[in-house]
């Protein structure tokens, strides 16, 4: 049963979260029936998502064969130990984190003016500084590398996102691993920390009951 405490509907915070992102997983089904998992890169822009690479391979043809399919995205922030707040027990032991996931019909992109938009937008995400020629379709180097990539774009029918960050937790559990998080001081214990504020229906000054 999903649990709605730790449901988003915002659709800022949703693309927030994607635009942040580059790497996720498409999951598809092979010829022999078989579930496909591919980690990718990828960019969310105009309500749709796009990968590219080869015209052949194992996904495009799984794709020809069953365009349905599902691309997940996942940011763990931290490992919440036992002890944090039961010294004796292993239950509590958790992680906190951000995920979506798509479900969607990939649909293959041939105009060149889309794949060009596209690939434009990868190379903004993954190298921001620049140092290269803006990706046009009538640019005469780039024209016949665009005939020749694939680009495929995932029409999203839904889009589920799950941000988790102790939203479930008794007052007195989550003040015990905000100070458990405050004493480690690991590379993203702040940030959780301020995730944990943020979503906490204690903080809000809500009561949140579980699902």
């Amino acid at each position: 049963m999903r649990r709605k405490e730790f449901k988003v509907e915002s659709e800022e915070e949703l693309e927030a979260f994607l635009d942040s992102m580059s790497f996720g997983f498409l999951g598809v089904i092979d010829g022999e029936g078989r579930p496909r998992v591919t980690p990718l890169n990828f960019v969310y822009t105009g309500g749709n998502l796009y990968f590219h690479g080869s015209r052949a391979g194992g996904k495009m043809e799984a794709i020809a064969r069953q365009p349905q399919v599902c691309f997940t995205i996942a940011d763990e922030f931290a490992l919440i130990p036992s002890y944090f707040t039961d010294p004796e027990m292993a239950c509590p032991a958790s992680a906190f984190f951000k995920s979506v996931t798509i479900f969607g019909r990939a649909e293959i992109v041939e105009d060149l003016s889309e794949k060009a938009l596209a690939l434009g937008c990868f190379m903004k995400k993954l190298q921001p500084e620049g140092g290269y020629e803006p990706i046009e379709a009538d640019h005469p180097k780039y024209r016949p590398q665009l005939k020749a990539v694939a680009v495929v774009r995932i029409v999203p029918d839904e889009i589920t996102a799950k941000f988790k960050f102790g939203q479930n937790m008794k007052e007195d559990d989550r003040n015990a691993v905000i100070s458990g998080l405050e004493a480690r001081d690991g590379e993203r214990d702040a940030e959780t920390i301020e995730m944990m504020k943020r979503y906490c229906p204690y903080h809000a000054g809500l009561d949140t009951e579980e699902a």
